[in-house]
């Protein structure tokens, strides 16, 4: 028990040191060097802040939670986001760097009017604070506090070591965002980053090695052939993410949360030029098509290992890890796993304080406010809602189908509607600002009584909550464009100007890169389908 907790504290401790010691001497006081480190962010930094934002317990126990109670199916949500970030960085971003914006609502408020920008940014608020922050929060206790047996070792209840673990995490995450906001969290992903890739992939060699009596490749082999059905990625209709969805609700949610998500996107936003933001996007694409091998196949592994035995699928990962990691390497994967939630709870802080600060407090609140003060005030908020979101986390109780899947559904309450409004706007000159406001009012009010009053109808009809939303994105959209025709706004949109805030001269190799990831994405679904290993 010593050793596990000597590694822990050892490791987190070396990645604050390096995180603060890397960012110091850059001053933060002006806004975009809080919330966008300072528009100066390489391709690597991105990529590795990117992933460490995106990877969390909600994808470790949740995606591996899956794995074990039904198949690779549910890898569309990782290798499936690889086409989407194909897009951000051939289409999205460039449109961002040219106009310099600091938040996505910017664009929304540019492109219709201000209190159409006012109900984007309070969706995503409202979504930051009571949907992602406490999920996070929770699934990071959960995961912690199996993966270190805390109830078992330290004598407290279940829930007394959810409090505890869910404290310590937002405790730590207001020190970072007093040290230095996106900065620092820049850099601390990057050193978490090496940490959680070789953590990450330990654990299913370390597994695989104990299914095949000390040799990897025979665990391997013998895992496919007792279990041939796992390693289908099509899957069938009934599975929680089924391939049909790829063409559907979830390529407009894959878009949205790496195109539009403010959470993942400020890093992009933070590029030093066009060049590094496509670097780093098309890296973190190629990142994301090694995911199934440490966020679903352990699953598989603990599926086998425990002959599929577990009380909740949310607990395969915590009990693999336990079961198959030497002990002196669980304190260290435990610091690993502890430092990829700070950095999305972080992550979502710092781009709720931004939203906040930039499109409501600046604004509406206090217009002649100085950058020290945006900054110093930027903290507050950032604190405030840490603390509101530690509150709440130990109240989730239980998901039906998994972390993951209510984490996902809920999601797209907000998720897809706001993408609807940026797309159309995007792309179209003169759909009106009333249409935006009636598009999104009618999503949101539709897609929640199909997830609550309807909800029975909706599972005897099998129609999945991404085809709803679907469904939902081509009305919306449809009716945007429609009255773009039938009654075009006043002024018609132009988004040709470029304000130099940063060089948007395209990488050179943005398309090449590009063809040979959408390459394998194809090579991956074939190898794992009934025409590859799942015969």
């Amino acid at each position: 028990m010593l050793l596990t907790i000597g590694s822990f504290l050892a490791f987190t401790l070396l990645v604050l040191v390096v995180s603060y010691l890397k960012s110091r001497k850059l001053r933060d006081a002006r806004d975009d060097g809080y919330f966008l480190a300072g528009r100066g962010l390489t391709g690597w930094v991105i990529a590795a802040s990117m992933m460490l934002t995106n990877l969390s317990t909600e994808q470790m126990v949740g995606l591996n939670g899956q794995g074990f109670a039904f198949n690779m199916s549910v890898m569309g949500w990782e290798v499936g986001a690889s086409l989407a970030l194909i897009i951000v960085a051939l289409y999205f971003l460039p449109r961002y760097l040219r106009k310099g914006y600091t938040t996505i609502p910017e664009f929304v408020g540019e492109r219709y009017d201000g209190v159409t920008k006012l109900l984007v940014n309070g969706l995503f608020l409202l979504g930051y604070v009571f949907i992602l922050c406490p999920i996070v929060l929770y699934s990071g206790a959960v995961g912690l506090g199996g993966i270190l047996d805390l109830v078992g070792k330290s004598g407290m209840s279940y829930m007394s070591t959810i409090w505890t673990v869910v404290f310590a995490i937002g405790l730590l995450g207001c020190v970072y965002t007093v040290c230095g906001g996106l900065r620092i969290m820049a850099w601390a992903d990057t050193v978490n980053g090496v940490g959680l890739l070789v953590g990450g992939l330990m654990v299913p060699i370390f597994g695989l090695y104990a299914l095949g009596h000390g040799n990897v490749v025979t665990g391997f082999v013998e895992l496919v052939r007792q279990h041939p059905e796992k390693f289908n990625a099509i899957g069938r209709t009934t599975d929680p993410v089924p391939f049909a969805t790829m063409f559907t609700g979830m390529f407009l949610v894959n878009l949205f949360y790496w195109g539009t998500n403010q959470v993942i996107i400020q890093r992009a936003l933070a590029a030093k030029n066009l060049k590094e933001g496509q670097k780093g996007i098309l890296l973190t694409a190629v990142m994301k098509l090694f995911g199934p091998v440490f966020l679903i196949l352990p699953g598989i592994i603990a599926f086998s290992m425990f002959s599929g035995g577990l009380a909740n699928q949310d607990l395969a990962y915590p009990e693999i890890v336990k079961a198959v990691m030497p002990q002196f390497l669980v304190g260290f994967f435990a610091a690993v796993l502890f430092g990829a939630i700070l950095s999305s709870f972080n992550a979502a802080l710092n781009s709720t304080s931004t939203l906040f600060m930039m499109n409501i407090y600046k604004p509406y609140i206090n217009p002649g406010v100085s950058e020290k003060g945006m900054v110093s005030k930027g903290k507050v908020v950032a604190i405030v809602l840490a603390v509101f979101s530690m509150f709440i986390a130990p109240m989730i109780a239980k998901a039906p189908q998994g972390l993951f899947q209510y984490l996902q559904t809920a999601n797209g309450l907000y998720n897809v509607p706001i993408f609807t409004l940026i797309l159309v706007g995007m792309f179209n000159k003169t759909a009106p600002a009333w249409s935006a406001k009636v598009a999104l009012g009618f999503f949101l009010a539709v897609y929640g009584l199909t997830q609550t009053v309807f909800s029975a109808r909706m599972d005897a009809m099998n129609l999945h909550f991404l085809h709803i939303l679907a469904i939902l994105f081509v009305l919306c959209g449809g009716f945007m464009l429609l009255m773009g025709k039938l009654r075009p706004a006043r002024h018609e949109y132009a988004d040709g100007v470029d304000r130099k805030v940063v060089d948007t001269t395209p990488w050179r190799g943005v398309y090449i890169l590009s063809g040979l990831i959408i390459f394998a994405v194809i090579a991956i679904y074939v190898v794992l389908s009934p025409l590859g290993v799942a015969k």
